[in-house]
């Protein structure tokens, strides 16, 4: 059967949209940020040939809970403001190869490209996330403004700053009731922080990586960036709150579980006075 142009997949043009509108908000600057796009066998028919591996590529890391899955993922040291113009230079589809330690090129990465330095901890979060929840397929990280200003201000305490954020916009405890997590700071494209980073998405999708960025899990591409969003929307009020002088009132903990039941959402356990 003769495939269908993989520029017309649902998924790759998912990819396209995000990257450029990542771009735009200014929080994938040159090479910051990645993606990666768990599909299933079903999603990548249609438009290539999975027999067809163009280049084995080696991992630093053991994916042999994800044999035989395939991702589309950025590029290592791609600029997101090109992946419009040139997606097959800028991402690739890979398929995690039966010895968990290579990766299967099947489309993209030309010009012997190389997916994010961060996939290992891509792998390892999509691994915890699927855990608790088999739907997972979108791992995102990227340098929302707010959020990593917020770093560098706010104490580094979990609940602290999960309970700023709720209490910024009344939409956030509704959009991310597990809160925000938070790892301390470890050097980037490392096994490390990728453990660190999947133990904290076994118990919140978002996870800050302190004067660095933030990191994103959900079941697609829309929940995932809208996640993000939300969070960044809050950290972008708290700044201002901040430079007009500081809180004079805000949401009441009585009015956050209104909020709650209201929604049929669970805030995590011991963040709220009873």
């Amino acid at each position: 059967m003769r495939k269908i142009d993989l520029l017309q997949a649902p998924f790759l043009k998912e990819m396209v949209a995000t990257t450029t509108n990542l771009y735009r908000l200014g929080w994938d600057e040159r090479n910051g940020g990645n993606i990666s796009y768990l599909l299933t066998e079903e999603e990548v028919l249609p438009f290539l040939d999975i027999q067809q591996v163009i280049r084995r590529i080696p991992m630093i890391f053991d994916a042999t809970q994800l044999i035989g899955k395939y991702f589309i993922v950025t590029g290592s040291g791609k600029y997101f403001k090109n992946v419009i113009d040139d997606p097959a230079a800028n991402l690739g589809v890979v398929r995690i190869a039966s010895d968990g330690r290579t990766l299967e090129l099947l489309w993209g990465l030309e010009n012997d490209a190389v997916p994010t330095s961060e996939l290992p901890s891509h792998l390892m979060s999509h691994i915890a996330r699927l855990e608790v929840d088999p739907e997972n397929r979108v791992i995102m990280h990227n340098h929302a403004t707010h959020l990593l200003a917020m770093t560098f201000t706010h104490e580094l305490d979990e609940k602290s700053f999960t309970r700023t954020l709720w209490q910024m916009c009344t939409e956030c405890l509704v959009v991310f009731p597990d809160g925000v997590s938070i790892i301390p700071w470890i050097v980037p494209g490392t096994n490390e922080i990728g453990e660190a980073t999947a133990a904290k998405m076994k118990e919140a999708r978002l996870v800050m990586w302190p004067y660095h960025g933030v990191y994103g899990a959900g079941k697609d591409m829309d929940e995932v960036f809208g996640l993000i969003e939300t969070a960044e929307k809050a950290a972008q009020v708290y700044t201002y709150v901040q430079a007009q002088g500081g809180v004079k009132q805000t949401i009441t903990d009585e009015n956050l579980w209104k909020l709650a039941r209201a929604f049929k959402v669970e805030p995590r356990l011991g963040y709220l006075t009873e």
